[in-house]
This record gives structure tokens, sequence and C-alpha cells, in this order.
């Protein structure tokens, strides 16, 4: 199996646009389950502490490697990742790895 993590930073917005940014990451991220192939388990963890330098965590699962790349380029994912994700993010840092 494959975990793919992500952390972004939101750009600068009014601490009431990010927690509605985060909430439609989430939703919007997490409906994808089910609807692609290989992807086991998809989370977004939106709830960080305060002593936390990142304002959002995708926690996801893959069956392989080519699952991976196949979701990367998804139809379902790219149109979630540009309607809620990219156009509200400063920075994003990625770690995947064989679990």
């Amino acid at each position: 199996m494959i975990k793919h993590i992500i952390l972004w930073k939101l750009k600068d917005f009014s601490e009431s646009e990010k927690e509605q940014i985060k909430k439609n990451a989430k939703e919007g991220l997490e409906s994808l389950k089910g609807k692609i192939d290989g992807l086991i388990d998809i989370k977004v963890n939106i709830n960080g502490l305060e002593t936390s330098n990142c304002d959002m965590m995708l926690d996801s699962t893959f069956k392989s490697f080519e699952d991976l790349k196949n979701y990367s380029v998804n139809p379902e994912h790219v149109k979630i990742a540009d309607t809620f994700v990219r156009p509200f993010t400063a920075s994003r840092s990625c770690l995947d790895f064989e679990n």
C-alpha cells in the first residue's frame, strides 16, 4: 500500500474565511472515497492545534503507486483540487511512502 500525505498552508485570509475554505476542502476531497479506483481511504484533518505551522493535512492510502499516479490526474480529483484547494494555498508539502 502507498500512503500519500499532504500538508497545506493557506494564503492570508480571515479566520472565518479559513474555516470555510478548510471545510470545503475536507468535504470535497473526502467525497472522492469510492469514486477513484485504487483509493482505499482519504481523510482531511482541519483541526490542528495552535502549535501547528500548517492549516490542513490530507492522509490518503492507495493500493499501489500506479493508483496514486492515476489519482493525481483523475478528473474528479483535479476538479476538487482546482476548485477547493489550489486557489487558496500558499504552500504544499508532500510525503509519499510504501506502508
